[in-house]
């Protein structure tokens, strides 16, 4: 089993869209996406007197970075996406894997909202249970 860890953290898709996103998301999520923004924005800076700080120049800023911001959404949208899909398979497959667990946690996230209410509140009672075990627990070995 330890074979088939994966060393290398690499994306793979089959649209182009996932893999556009994906290979985006993470350049733009780098020190060099960082760096190119900062790198952008300095040089509007100081070319404003250039231009006098004029609408223009101040519209190139604006839009531009709406723009960017806009698509920006959609390709971060897609990545969280992906992301929560894949954390959902792990825990479902850690769920049918341990035999206390129960296996009506397996595909929870498409409960309604008051499904989920009820679950939420069971496992707050657990909390609570552990909680008061745990006080009376720390009582009893303060008593001795």
């Amino acid at each position: 089993m330890a074979k088939q860890a994966v060393t290398k953290q690499t994306q793979t898709t089959n649209d182009w869209f996932g893999t556009f996103a994906a290979g985006t998301s993470s350049w733009l999520g780098s020190k060099w996406g960082f760096s190119g923004a900062a790198l952008f924005v300095l040089a509007w800076a100081i070319s404003g007197p250039m231009f006098h700080y004029s609408d223009g120049w101040q519209l190139v800023i604006n839009s531009g970075t709406n723009i960017i911001t806009f698509i920006m959404v959609f390709l971060i949208q897609n990545t969280q996406n992906r992301d929560a899909r894949a954390i959902n398979l792990k825990l479902d497959e850690l769920i049918r894997a341990i035999d206390q667990a129960g296996d009506s946690m397996i595909d929870i996230e498409n409960l309604s909202d008051e499904e989920l209410d009820k679950l939420q509140s069971k496992y707050e009672k657990v909390k609570a249970a552990c909680l008061a075990r745990e006080g009376r627990g720390q009582q009893t070995a303060e008593g001795k």
